[in-house]
């Protein structure tokens, strides 16, 4: 039992690290402030999620198992408030999504 808990933390745990590294990438290589956020989005709650889960298998029945989740509930809580204040406040500042600015016909940007 001691094996399976330990194999699914670490399950846990690198597949929260890997999501957190494709949404580091997401923040560096997508095009606008709103796609961007959507890369913090993602390490925000998939990443730390994860990691935090993967943490409290790995703590078993203890204090630090109360203390991850009152992290966890709290990242989970003010992660969507903070994008949209954020999101919000671009708007208000005049920043237009990118896609606003593509083509109407769907094909994209053109190459030519």
């Amino acid at each position: 039992m001691a094996l399976a808990l330990d194999l699914l933390s670490w399950i846990c745990i690198l597949a929260g690290s890997a999501i957190a590294l494709i949404g580091g990438l997401g923040m560096l290589r997508l095009p606008d402030v709103f796609a961007r956020m959507h890369g913090t989005g993602m390490i925000d709650t998939l990443g730390i999620g994860a990691i935090l889960v993967g943490l409290m298998i790995q703590a078993g029945a203890t204090l630090v198992t109360v203390k991850l989740l009152l992290v966890l509930l709290f990242v989970l809580y003010t992660s969507p408030i903070t994008t949209h204040a954020l999101a919000r406040a671009c708007l208000n500042a005049g920043v237009e999504p990118l896609a606003r600015h593509l083509p109407a016909d769907g094909d994209g940007p053109s190459k030519g």
